[in-house]
């Protein structure tokens, strides 16, 4: 890639990118909150993207990335999952940590680094919280799963990702064993909280933090 940006504004890109996933527009409220800044500090940020012909803006709304943003969005991602299997495939980092140093290390990742890297941990497919590593020609390969919070009562899963990386938010999942691969389904719901069979023990998350754990039935849903 060859447009060069400051590491906030990469930040920015990437952030865009999953809330443009997730609900079809980045909106500047929820671009804060992604991001942990205040609405007011977005707006110089988003016109210097503008200028780079990288995303869109649409007063009222929110922004969208252009093809050339989301190409660049796939990139700085594909840097980031590669650097966090870096951190706990080879370096046995904690699992609940890599997101915050990976966001720092990948911007000394060069292209010729990233194939390396890429060849010598054999070309992995997901990063350690289970979402989709880009290919080289920024391709991505989304399993079909959904939320947590939309699961059956009773109905086995297994888990395939943990959509929000906060290290606050993975090691409260990592200490109810909820990782990528675990078995799960949910017993009851009791208010805002979930009672959960997690590999067989008994777990409880609230709700919030059940919608970042993304699953897939282990029997066809019918």
């Amino acid at each position: 890639m060859t447009t060069e940006l400051s590491y906030d504004a990469e930040e920015y890109v990437e952030a865009i990118y999953k809330l443009q996933k997730r609900s079809g527009i980045a909106k500047t409220k929820e671009l804060a909150e992604e991001l942990d800044v205040v609405p007011g500090s977005i707006t110089n940020t988003i016109e210097h993207l503008e200028k780079h012909n990288l995303v869109e803006h649409e007063p009222y709304k929110g922004v969208k990335l252009t093809a050339k943003g989301e190409a660049l969005a796939l990139y700085i991602i594909r840097r980031h999952r590669l650097a966090e299997r870096l951190l706990t495939d080879i370096l046995n980092a904690e699992w609940s940590d890599v997101h915050e140093n990976a966001c720092k290390l990948e911007h000394a990742l060069t292209e010729d680094v990233i194939a390396l890297l890429e060849k010598k941990l054999e070309y992995p497919k997901v990063c350690p919280h289970g979402n989709p590593i880009p290919n080289e020609h920024g391709e991505i390969e989304e399993q079909e799963c959904y939320p947590l919070t939309e699961v059956r009562l009773n109905e086995l899963c297994k888990v395939v990702k943990i959509s929000n990386e906060n290290r606050e938010k993975l090691q409260l999942l990592a200490n109810n064993g909820i990782k990528p691969d675990a078995t799960i389904h949910i017993v009851k719901r009791r208010g805002t909280r979930i009672i959960l069979c997690v590999d067989g023990k008994e777990r409880s998350l609230n709700c919030n933090d059940a919608s970042s754990v993304w699953v897939k039935p282990l029997e066809a849903k019918k």
